[in-house]
């Protein structure tokens, strides 16, 4: 009984140290760069290595910040497993409920029965490849396109999404321009919801487009192959 009491004593001192290492490294990292907040540390079990969650990015130091390891990798050798993209699914990951489809363009493929959100920007050249080279070879998809212009890079964007946005029918407007070049004429002024989706943008990390978000809540950067989003439409599924 005695052995028992003395573990359980243990166990609950080493986590609180784990703790409050955590909490030191945060504060620590937040006082270098206050800047930025972070938000989570997590010990990890390699090196006296902790993740540092802050900026929608992982970056490592150890308990002193005497280092930082940023855009790096962390792999495990015996598993050749992605630790950091493992991590950064996981911890960037959306409650696919809660974003305000009715704000988003929807095509439905199909039988429509997977879903799939997609930040796009009318004039990016890689969302017009993603439409056109890789989401026109998937079916059985539910579609929920959000007009997210880009001003600094694509000053004529917003003007574009309010004319597809206002046109008599959205979606054959969506197609016709993110298809094949072709823009609708201006249908008069209606709700446009550019400055709604900005700020949905800005509070779940969207920074780029095209951002893919599929209905477990992960996402993916940019116009990757249809292989690679079928894999993740079916894994999202189960």
């Amino acid at each position: 009984m005695l052995k028992k009491i003395v573990s359980v004593a243990l166990l609950s001192a080493f986590a609180t140290f784990a703790v409050a290492d955590e909490a030191s490294v945060k504060k620590a990292v937040e006082a270098a760069y206050p800047k930025f907040k972070v938000e989570k540390v997590t010990k990890t079990p390699y090196a006296g290595l902790y993740e540092v969650f802050m900026g929608g990015q992982i970056i490592y130091t150890d308990e002193k910040l005497s280092f930082l390891i940023a855009e790096g990798r962390l792999v495990d050798p015996k598993t050749k497993k992605d630790i950091t993209g493992e991590r950064l699914e996981e911890l960037t990951k959306i409650d696919f409920s809660t974003l305000p489809l009715s704000q988003a363009i929807k095509v439905v493929k199909g039988d429509g029965s997977r879903k799939l959100v997609v930040f796009s920007d009318v004039d990016c050249p890689y969302c017009k490849r993603l439409e056109r080279n890789e989401l026109s070879n998937i079916t059985d998809v539910t579609i929920y396109t959000f007009l997210y212009p880009i001003e600094q890079l694509h000053p004529d964007a917003a003007n574009k999404s309010k004319s597809i946005w206002c046109a008599k029918d959205r979606v054959k407007a969506w197609e016709d321009w993110i298809l094949r070049d072709q823009l609708a004429s201006s249908a008069g002024s209606c709700d446009v919801p550019l400055e709604r989706v900005g700020e949905l943008a800005r509070k779940i990390g969207v920074t780029s487009t095209p951002t893919l978000i599929f209905s477990d809540g992960k996402r993916m950067l940019g116009a990757q192959p249809y292989k690679e989003i079928e894999r993740m439409l079916s894994a999202a599924k189960k």
